[in-house]
């Protein structure tokens, strides 16, 4: 499960008004737009707001770019109107120099009034020390703001930079009555075009997408994020696990293979990964791929797409594969799980309690 940011030992002082939230909202879908667009870094975005009108908007747009607070300031007609506004930004500012200078020094010399920020960073280098040197610096500061918006927005990032390992997402198409495919594998297509759009996002988001064999042979996915046009947005990276890389030879460029049969493979494999800057894989299946990564305590979030179908059939695909549990108690709990409809679909997320972590 992906960490929660530490808790730092801060006076929040703020109250949670209905126009901070708005505010936020929108510093919310600055960074939306962004996702899946600036790894390693977090999707950022921010907003600047003078006598209850927002007079300037900024997001990180990529990796070594301008960081969202900075976006913002240069997007003012005069970077002096900055002087008494308020910064809404969803992700506390930096306070150390990287590939960009720390945020901090730019919002202290623009003279905002107040700073308002969705979370605290839980990058060790951060974690806390903006909100003190704002404060320090006389610069009111509010936190906590939409703040479990805000923390799932940059999941993905938290659990890449306190683990050193990628936020792992498991998205399934099933119908009503678990089954993923027929006995022959057919399976275009279960769910609709609005499901279809949202793994288009999900692609968008990940820095690396993951499949079982089956799942390439029956399909040849792409495994592109496209929008509704046909526009290629993004090419994540893209995995086959496989013990028979030969498979992807006439795939074109791109591919990659890996064996992942045991839980230290999975944990190799997320290990090399986070040191190659992926912050989000998203496994697409099949349903045999989905088990082992689920035995391997690998899977962070599952996102399942569930069709107003009955397929029945005992040998149609059920959409976890694997060995027979011997009891009901082998089944993984979930938690903080959220149903939405979606068309005549229904997405439902949910993030699993392994044994070690149900406390």
């Amino acid at each position: 499960m992906a960490a929660r940011p530490k808790r730092i030992n801060l006076e929040r002082n703020h109250v949670d008004s209905g126009n901070d939230r708005y505010f936020m909202s929108e510093a919310l879908r600055e960074a939306e737009l962004s996702a899946g667009y600036t790894s390693p870094n977090p999707a950022v975005g921010a907003v600047i707001v003078r006598d209850g009108r927002i007079i300037g908007r900024g997001r990180h747009k990529r990796c070594g770019g301008p960081h969202a607070e900075i976006e913002a300031i240069m997007s003012l007609p005069n970077e002096s109107d900055a002087a008494g506004a308020d910064l809404f930004v969803t992700l506390e500012p930096c306070s150390t120099a990287g590939r960009t200078p720390p945020c901090c020094d730019a919002i202290i010399r623009n003279r905002f009034r107040r700073v308002i920020a969705g979370c605290l960073d839980p990058n060790p280098k951060h974690a806390g020390r903006g909100i003190e040197i704002l404060r320090a610096a006389g610069i009111e500061v509010k936190t906590g703001i939409l703040e479990e918006e805000c923390r799932s927005h940059h999941e993905a990032f938290f659990k890449w930079i306190t683990t050193g390992r990628p936020f792992v997402a498991l998205k399934m198409a099933e119908t009503l009555d678990g089954k993923i495919a027929t006995a022959n594998g057919d399976s275009k297509w279960i769910s609709s075009d609005l499901a279809r759009e949202r793994v288009a996002h999900l692609r968008r988001l990940s820095d690396a997408v993951l499949a079982g064999a089956e799942t390439f042979r029956l399909d040849s996915p792409r495994f592109t994020s496209r929008a509704p046009d046909g526009t290629v947005l993004k090419t994540p990276r893209r995995f086959i696990a496989t013990h028979h890389p030969e498979i992807l030879s006439d795939a074109g460029e791109g591919w990659e293979s890996v064996a992942l049969d045991r839980a230290d493979d999975w944990q190799a494999f997320l290990a090399r990964l986070g040191r190659e800057n992926v912050t989000m894989l998203l496994i697409e299946g099949g349903g045999e791929l989905a088990a082992s990564a689920i035995r391997a305590q690998a899977v962070d979030k599952i996102e399942f797409h569930i069709a107003p179908k009955l397929l029945g059939g005992r040998g149609s695909r059920p959409v976890l594969g694997g060995p027979d549990p011997a009891a009901l108690s082998e089944a993984v709990r979930l938690d903080r799980m959220r149903v939405t409809p979606m068309g005549c679909d229904l997405r439902i997320e949910a993030y699993p309690l392994y044994p070690e972590s149900e406390s």
